[in-house]
């Protein structure tokens, strides 16, 4: 079973030399008793000949082949016959003509069609995942993981070369609140008492930066009990990064090396030596998102001044309530019917807008609208140039509350993006996001909440009015960033003074008590001399979809889980046995059947 080559390797230069190869049988085809067998193994596929006139008893056993036997042959190789070459297939000028022979394993008729790209539309996503290690023997599936792994080695090799040190922190952790929730874990010494599964290793990494270590980074497993989505799975892989004696500079400038030297090596283009910043309120403004996608250049524009003081009641209403109307000149979009532009209309009605104005840009410059008789022709004219639009667009308008004015324009922007065939895969686009708000205020908690986490440090020139008590303008000192309107990670300067970060736990709701009991351990670590510190953390999987222009992490995981979060290979979460429950101290209420 000595492989002297994988089945990606042998070309011209090898005919005539004896080779053994092993692998899958991707596809057999019997043509006038000649057997051809394209055996495949992580490396591609070579095709191997059985021939009667040749080898007899060979050819009597390779009758018996069907798709996925793993087989070992020994053979000769040869130049493929005129007319017969592959040029698509590496492996594709030659074949090798077989003289042993072994079947290794045999296979039942497997329930995915592992060599066939199109059979993936008539799969559902249960099947593939309860087979999924027949899922992973698809090429393209394995690419992925590949792909993974290589982007893994080129991570490492960054941050030792920056002397980074690389140090794992635990698994099991305390629970703690502000974020989502966590998955908990059983105590069987202590009982009655839980630990967490990490969300992220913040605490921890914060510590090793008060330990004295300065340069940490680690490939961290994270699990978030949370509402899964195409990019969300319960547990997922982070590069997380915290450094010591930084400010916001310094850890951007090191991560637009990263990008540099890392993705663009991987994916083999070249992104901007230094990264394009934009504030949190110029995003929201311009694009109605703090994760712009920027491969094309729809602005939204403010247009609340020049609208609030129209006829036009809905405007008019919106501005005296301290609303914002927001305006967007869609580009050569003059054709969209009115099925169309009623179908954006509910679109948008998903992201809370009330309703959607249009205008039409005709040739000539005038200006239609359905609601032309609330405005005059100067007004009409003035929303023209205010959103730079000409002939053959179409001008979109959204009043309401600024949130919702801002994030139902943002995604209009993106749909007419998607409709007018603007998403241009091949383009990558990053972009900094800074300066975000330090607090939002949660409606269904009634109180404010920390945008990004408890420990993220206030702008220098906003600690004063913090610290007054003033969160709606506080902000942070807090960056993402981001990639074809996808977050591939974010960070933090991190609050190092124990009183600034018990004030912030104060300004969040929690008691002095809930602060010790949740957070004891860490205020007092601040105590005995912390350095200013922050960091990053990237989703890993979510960076390598991105760039791969891919929505869904999962084909980039090797054993995901599905949007209910559980294994329809494995069946986990499955029930414990009784005895278990016991030894957990823990007994199980039945679910009512209401």
């Amino acid at each position: 079973m000595k492989r002297t080559h994988n089945c990606g390797a042998l070309g011209l230069n090898d005919i005539g030399n004896t080779v053994s190869l092993s692998g899958w049988v991707d596809r057999r085809r019997d043509l006038g008793g000649v057997i051809f067998v394209d055996l495949r193994d992580k490396h591609g596929k070579t095709q191997v000949v059985f021939n009667p006139e040749h080898n007899t008893k060979v050819h009597q056993i390779a009758d018996q082949l069907r798709n996925e036997y793993v087989i070992s042959i020994k053979g000769v190789v040869q130049k493929r016959p005129e007319g017969m070459e592959n040029p698509k297939l590496k492996t594709g000028m030659i074949d090798v003509r077989v003289d042993e022979l072994e079947i290794l394993n045999e296979s039942e008729n497997p329930p995915l069609a592992i060599n066939d790209p199109k059979e993936l539309a008539r799969e559902n996503d249960e099947l593939r995942l309860k087979y999924r290690y027949l899922d992973l023997r698809r090429p393209w599936i394995q690419k992925n993981l590949f792909l993974k792994s290589r982007f893994l080695k080129e991570v490492h090799h960054f941050f030792n070369k920056n002397e980074f040190e690389e140090i794992e922190t635990p698994v099991l952790c305390k629970s703690t609140p502000e974020g989502a929730r966590d998955y908990l874990v059983p105590s069987r010494v202590h009982p009655g008492k839980f630990y967490a599964l990490p969300q992220s290793p913040q605490q921890y990494k914060q510590l090793l930066m008060i330990a004295g270590v300065d340069r940490y980074y680690q490939i961290a497993k994270c699990f978030r009990d949370e509402d899964l989505r195409a990019d969300r799975q319960p547990e997922f892989t982070q590069i997380d990064v915290e450094m010591s004696f930084v400010d916001q500079n310094a850890v951007i400038e090191l991560f637009d090396s990263f990008v540099t030297e890392v993705i663009g090596k991987v994916w083999d283009f070249e992104p901007p030596t230094t990264i394009r910043r934009m504030p949190y309120t110029e995003a929201m403004l311009k694009y109605g998102s703090d994760k712009p996608d920027l491969r094309f250049d729809l602005e939204i524009k403010d247009v609340t001044e020049l609208a609030g003081h129209t006829d036009f009641g809905v405007f008019n209403n919106v501005y005296k309530s301290g609303g914002k109307i927001r305006g967007l000149a869609a580009k050569g979009c003059v054709d969209f019917t009115r099925k169309q532009i009623d179908e954006l209309t509910e679109y948008v009605g998903r992201y809370g807008a009330k309703g959607l104005v249009w205008m039409r840009v005709k040739e000539g410059g005038e200006v239609e609208t359905q609601v032309a008789k609330f405005f005059t022709l100067e007004q009409l004219h003035s929303f023209k140039e205010a959103l730079e639009a000409e002939a053959s667009d179409m001008m979109f308008f959204i009043a309401g509350p600024e949130k919702i004015a801002a994030t139902a324009m943002g995604q209009l922007r993106l749909e007419i993006a998607r409709i007018k065939g603007l998403l241009d895969p091949k383009k990558r686009e990053f972009v900094w996001i800074t300066e975000f708000p330090m607090f939002e205020y949660s409606e269904s908690e009634d109180r404010y909440v920390s945008m990004h986490h408890p420990f993220t440090s206030p702008m220098p020139e906003h600690l004063e009015a913090m610290l007054n008590g003033d969160l709606k303008n506080c902000k942070a000192e807090a960056y993402d960033l981001v990639l074809n309107g996808v977050e591939i990670g974010g960070g933090s300067i991190r609050i190092h003074k124990p009183e600034i970060q018990e004030k912030v736990f104060r300004l969040l709701g929690l008691t002095a008590e809930q602060v010790q009991e949740n957070f004891g351990f860490f205020v007092d670590a601040f105590k005995y001399g912390a350095p200013p510190h922050g960091g990053l953390a990237f989703g890993l999987d979510r960076i390598i979809a991105s760039l791969e222009g891919q929505e869904s992490i999962r084909d980039f995981i090797a054993f995901p889980k599905n949007t209910s979060a559980s294994s329809p290979m494995d069946h986990s979460p499955s029930a414990i046995d009784i005895s278990q429950l016991q030894d957990l101290h823990i007994s199980i209420n039945a679910p009512s059947k209401n």
